[in-house]
């Protein structure tokens, strides 16, 4: 199956990406992070194994990638996390009219696990399984303890570069001011990077360029992302700096993480914390030890052979 097209969601139209070898495949729905980070362009790299035993569909979101080039202006006002969780919702009730199915698997990475686990909570009767990689719970807590530990490493490696820059951006988190914290987001995430918060062992940069072979974006398409990236956090940074999904204690349908080890980016440890404490039909974590935030792009087949082991026979 080969189905990409724009839909109309949220009043708007949007870009959805479908992909399957089998039709009568379970329907994965995976929900991108950033905001704005779309993942189809770098998505060939690991979902071709995926499509042995999902349909995979992915979603370029309000104010991304491709949707966000067919709507350039709108007006920031609309990116809300409740219209967000709308369109999300919207999305979902498509993909179930439309190929004909109950139920299917929602997945959601960083910010997009922030939508995945609110709409699993709404809809548990939709879903399979809710998958989250880089799980977000406590979005303060999290950049607090990513600062702490990205300043430590920089002091025990003597790096008085990154201890300058770290200790002038200081407080960080501003528990006052999350506009001051979104200006001085490029600096603390640079450093994290370079000490491995963001992947582990590799490099961002690396990933990025793979994902310029992409035949899924044209140039244009990877301007608009890039755009729209800027434009997403702009808009969205002020609610997600105070999102706290740590009082969610319950989901009624199963529940999978997908944590990375090492995942500063998201706080990997908050989110094992969360689940501990979460009932749901099912509830699993599988640590990936050689990544950070980027588990499916950084063990990509550890993610394969963990969604065929651990959330395939949910659906089934």
């Amino acid at each position: 199956m080969h189905d990409d097209r724009f839909v109309r969601i949220g009043g708007i139209e949007q870009w959805i990406s479908v992909r399957g070898r089998h039709r009568d495949a379970p329907i994965l729905l995976f929900l991108h992070g950033g905001p704005g980070f779309t993942t189809i362009p770098n998505s060939y790299l690991y979902t071709a194994g995926w499509q042995e035993y999902f349909t995979v569909v992915q979603w370029d979101q309000r104010g991304a990638g491709k949707t966000f080039g067919r709507n350039p202006d709108l007006p920031a006002s609309s990116l809300g996390i409740a219209r967000m969780l709308e369109d999300a919702e919207e999305v979902a009730a498509y993909v179930r009219r439309t190929y004909g199915r109950k139920k299917i698997v929602l997945a959601g990475h960083s910010w997009g696990s922030i939508l995945g686990l609110m709409l699993a909570q709404r809809h548990p009767d939709w879903f399979y399984a809710y998958v989250g990689f880089g799980q977000a719970t406590d979005a303060h807590a999290s950049e607090a303890l990513g600062y702490q530990a990205t300043l430590a490493a920089a002091t025990a490696a003597h790096d008085s570069e990154a201890i300058r820059e770290l200790q002038a951006i200081a407080p960080f988190p501003d528990p006052r001011d999350p506009m001051a914290d979104l200006a001085h987001l490029g600096t603390e995430r640079k450093w994290l990077a370079r000490y491995g918060g963001a992947v582990w062992r590799t490099s961002e940069a690396a990933l990025d360029r793979a994902g310029l072979l992409s035949p899924d974006y044209t140039a244009a398409d990877w301007a608009d992302r890039g755009k729209g990236l800027d434009y997403s956090l702009g808009a969205l940074w002020p609610e997600i700096a105070r999102v706290d999904l740590s009082t969610i204690r319950r989901i009624d349908c199963p529940v999978i993480l997908f944590e990375g080890r090492h995942d500063l980016n998201v706080n990997a440890a908050l989110a094992e914390r969360w689940l501990r404490q979460l009932r749901a039909p099912v509830k699993k974590l599988i640590w990936f030890e050689d990544s950070a935030h980027m588990v499916f792009e950084e063990e990509p087949g550890k993610t394969l052979v963990t969604l065929q082991r651990e959330v395939l026979p949910l659906t089934r």
